[in-house]
């Protein structure tokens, strides 16, 4: 299959408390060191407030305004406001879509546990949690904190969860190996 999008998108995904934010942290300094530009969407299950009630932009949004675009010489900010109280969670090819690609090279995801994308599991035996991978097919690695005996043997790539260069190096490795199917999934599932 063919799917030629703008940028290709590698997943992390693992339950709560595995590490995958303070992991990224890590990593995301070693691909901009070597001229990589990434972009990232992180899911969260909590409402987020980046804006303070005295503030211009946070007047103007609680007026009723459905997007509204916060824009400074260092950074701007887009908000989207869901009106309809329904608590829909937004999906991951909406998020993509909001992305400016001509600006990016890789796009990381944390969290959307359940998408459709090539993923890296991010895994902690010691929190009692299961693995992924034994029931996602678009997990290709798992980067774990001590060795499963699970991907002894097997074809899964284990990675060192404490080990940033080495998911740093698996991830620039990816980006030239992979085929356009793992590295446009999103934009391909149906």
């Amino acid at each position: 299959m063919q799917c030629n999008q703008p940028t290709p998108v590698l997943g992390f995904a693992g339950f709560s408390g595995s590490g995958k934010t303070t992991l990224l942290e890590a990593v995301i300094p070693q691909l901009n060191a070597v001229g990589l530009r990434v972009g990232l969407v992180k899911h969260s299950h909590h409402d987020i407030e980046p804006d303070s009630p005295r503030k211009d932009s946070y007047r103007l949004r609680y007026a009723g305004s459905d997007q509204l675009l916060l824009a400074t010489a260092k950074r701007h900010m887009l908000f989207f406001e869901y009106h309809d109280n329904l608590d829909r969670e937004p999906s991951l090819q909406e998020c993509l879509n909001q992305l400016d690609h001509s600006r990016l090279d890789i796009v990381l995801v944390e969290g959307f546990r359940d998408a459709v994308l090539t993923k890296v599991e991010v895994h902690r035996p010691a929190h009692g949690k299961p693995t992924l991978f034994s029931h996602d097919s678009n997990i290709i690695a798992v980067a774990c904190d001590k060795p499963l005996a699970s991907l002894t043997g097997g074809n899964m790539t284990s990675l060192d969860l404490n080990n940033a260069d080495e998911v740093a190096s698996f991830i620039r490795h990816w980006l030239s190996h992979a085929t356009d199917t793992e590295k446009y999934l999103p934009y391909c599932a149906k």
